[in-house]
């Protein structure tokens, strides 16, 4: 189930949840359960009592885009049992780009965020500024161009990179490498140098190609942690539940469709046959989701027309996979996402699939959802793999041949 992005909490009233997109409607003086959700699998719960101001009416859509609840024994923290958390740091490099932007938005709503570090190469002191002005606790600080990128990154625990070229209509993301690899490479040196132990999250496409360019460049910094390096593919997930949902009627919050491969066109494999709730599907729409899901950015670069890319549906994607990020980074021991990650469920040597998070970073692969496959989905598999392998193999091969700064 996908978190509100306002709070990355679910409000339930008797065991239905409530609407998401419309925080208004919960009611003053009802009796709710506080529900948090990592992206797979619904969490904590704890029941309170609210007759206060504090949650009225005409305050609660405030309050949900200001701050978040979270659950705590009821003989800690405030007269209801709940407590607000602030406590870690976040850096986003590329943070003026068209994903950056509404991601930091997302993010400066996160109560477990203290700090939000703003970095890119020009305007993003406008953006800082702007989000300052939000009432929620972190606070948000701007760094513009190569000799503030250190300052940006010390005490960082987690860095999500969007940084780069967004597609345009005919362009693939390969035609991005080129240009996305040298911005990526040059900001993991930073990152190494400056918090080697952060949580690194990759959104720049290829992501097939830009996770392996990351790795080579901790590598030869000698600070490599896979299990704290991730590529975000949560799009994928997002995108099919939301397709799913609507073409089986479904409830969107019940709905859960793993996403494993890579983040490229065919690379990108939805699981169909582990859709939860457990549901039918005909060999055409399996074969339409399938193509539609692999084809969802395209979609979205021919509807802007030149405009742009899918920023705000990556923006969304990617807050909820820093929100659990931060989550098990603060001890929750029930938070999974599907990630590219390095891997030993293949023979690639990175793969996305669901995972484990925890303190440390990737707890545990998933192995069961790539049990009992369906026929498609065996074929589709093994046919992903050549273009995921050549992708992950151009990103080493990248690095190779330009070493690494000391």
């Amino acid at each position: 189930a996908a978190p509100s992005t306002a709070t990355f909490l679910s409000f339930r009233s008797r065991g239905n949840a409530l609407p998401q997109t419309r925080p208004s409607a919960v009611r003053f003086g009802s009796r709710y359960s506080l529900v948090s959700f990592s992206g797979l699998k619904e969490v904590t719960s704890v029941n309170c009592e609210t007759e206060s101001s504090y949650i009225g009416k005409e305050s609660s859509t405030a309050f949900r885009g200001s701050f978040a609840l979270k659950a705590r024994k009821a003989n800690r923290g405030s007269r209801y049992g709940l407590q607000l958390v602030a406590s870690y740091k976040m850096a986003i490099l590329g943070a003026a780009g068209g994903i950056g932007q509404p991601l930091a938005l997302l993010i400066k709503m996160s109560p477990l965020v203290s700090a939000l570090n703003l970095y890119d190469i020009a305007n993003v002191k406008g953006v800082a500024a702007d989000l300052s002005h939000c009432n929620t606790p972190s606070q948000v600080l701007d760094f513009t161009g190569a000799s503030e990128l250190g300052d940006c990154l010390k005490g960082a625990n987690v860095v999500v990179i969007p940084a780069g070229v967004p597609r345009k209509p005919g362009m693939t993301r390969d035609d991005l490498f080129n240009i996305n690899a040298n911005i990526v490479m040059t900001l993991v040196e930073a990152v190494a140098d400056n918090c080697p132990d952060a949580f690194i999250h990759i959104i720049s496409n290829p992501v097939n190609s830009m996770v392996p360019i990351a790795a080579e460049v901790l590598k030869q910094k000698g600070v490599y942690n896979p299990k704290k390096l991730f590529g975000v593919t949560t799009l994928d997930v997002v995108r099919a539940n939301t397709f799913v949902a609507q073409k089986k009627n479904l409830k969107l919050i019940d709905v859960d469709v793993p996403v494993i491969g890579g983040h490229a066109g065919i690379t990108i494999l939805p699981l169909l046959s582990k859709t939860k709730p457990t549901v039918s599907f005909t060999d055409e729409e399996v074969e339409q989701l399938t193509v539609r899901i692999q084809n969802a950015g395209t979609e979205v670069v021919e509807a802007k027309a030149g405009a742009g890319s899918a920023t705000l549906s990556m923006a969304y994607a990617a807050a909820r996979f820093v929100e659990s990020s931060l989550r098990a980074l603060d001890g929750d021991g029930d938070v999974y996402e599907c990630s590219f990650v390095q891997s030993d469920l293949t023979n690639l040597p990175f793969f996305a699939s669901r995972i484990k998070l925890g303190r440390n970073g990737v707890e545990a692969l998933i192995p069961s959802d790539l049990i009992g496959l369906s026929e498609y989905e065996d074929k589709t598999l093994e046919a992903l793999k050549p273009e995921l392998k050549a992708s992950i193999e151009k990103g080493i091969a990248f690095v190779q041949k330009q070493p690494v700064t000391a």
